[in-house]
């Protein structure tokens, strides 16, 4: 299959809007079952495939989540470039409720994650460069596909990847800003590294669904405010990712 973008959705973007010639796919992987079906269909002239990441019903937590079946199915399918599209918590100042970021950095908070395609018995194990943990060229067509749309987003940042499926503690924060995260999320990894060692171009699209604990002017995390922030960002996503292909 002929695809211009593989996107895989995180919280509250369970199927992409729009799409046409819908197909839903099944794909078996030697990893086990990824998530779910996974949509195709033409957006316009572009062939999109879609997953969604803790499944359409959201029964997956980000610890659950079997990164390897699902990148491995759509690099199957044909999947070159990909979209991670990830809800988060804010830390640095500009990184506040409603934003969308397209972070620069990474490092990893979590453990017992399957992160490799090498930890397979029999399998070569392969050193692969992750220093810029994102493809320049596919951020940059991102950012470029902002601008096209209309788009606010914050150009950079880190993102700090935990454990999950529970928020962090203020102390856990104040720590991560001292290492120099901007971001919080819970399903960024391994999934970018995954998708290194298959060769596909990766981004990340993080929404900003809350501040994270102790950080901006809230003294306590809502639920309904998160799930409120992330249908308002969510919102944003369909244009922007239009503006990307269309570039």
């Amino acid at each position: 299959m002929n695809l211009d973008l593989a996107l895989i959705g995180g919280t509250g973007l369970y199927n992409f809007p729009g799409l046409e010639n819908v197909q839903r796919h099944e794909v078996a992987t030697p990893f086990g079952p990824p998530s779910g079906a996974i949509v195709s269909g033409m957006l316009g002239a572009h062939r999109l495939a879609f997953l969604a990441r803790h499944g359409e019903d959201h029964l997956l937590a980000p610890h659950r989540i079997n990164y390897r079946a699902n990148i491995f199915a759509l690099h199957a399918l044909g999947a070159r470039r990909m979209l991670g599209v990830n809800a988060v918590g804010g830390i640095r100042a500009d990184m506040g409720p409603r934003v969308l970021a397209v972070p620069d950095q990474i490092i990893d908070y979590t453990h017992g994650r399957f992160d490799s395609f090498c930890d397979v018995e029999g399998t070569k194990v392969e050193h692969i460069d992750f220093s810029e943990p994102y493809d320049a060229g596919l951020r940059a067509q991102l950012l470029a596909g902002a601008q096209r749309a209309g788009v606010a987003v914050v150009r950079d940042g880190c993102y700090g990847a935990t454990q999950g499926p529970r928020l962090e503690t203020r102390a856990e924060i104040a720590r991560m800003r001292r290492d120099g995260c901007d971001l919080v999320g819970m399903t960024g990894m391994p999934e970018a590294v995954l998708a290194r060692e298959l060769g596909i171009a990766y981004a990340c699209l993080a929404l900003v669904a809350n501040w994270a604990a102790g950080c901006g002017d809230e003294a306590s995390i809502s639920l309904p405010e998160i799930y409120a922030n992330l249908e308002a960002a969510t919102a944003q996503v369909p244009p922007l990712v239009r503006a990307l292909l269309d570039g």
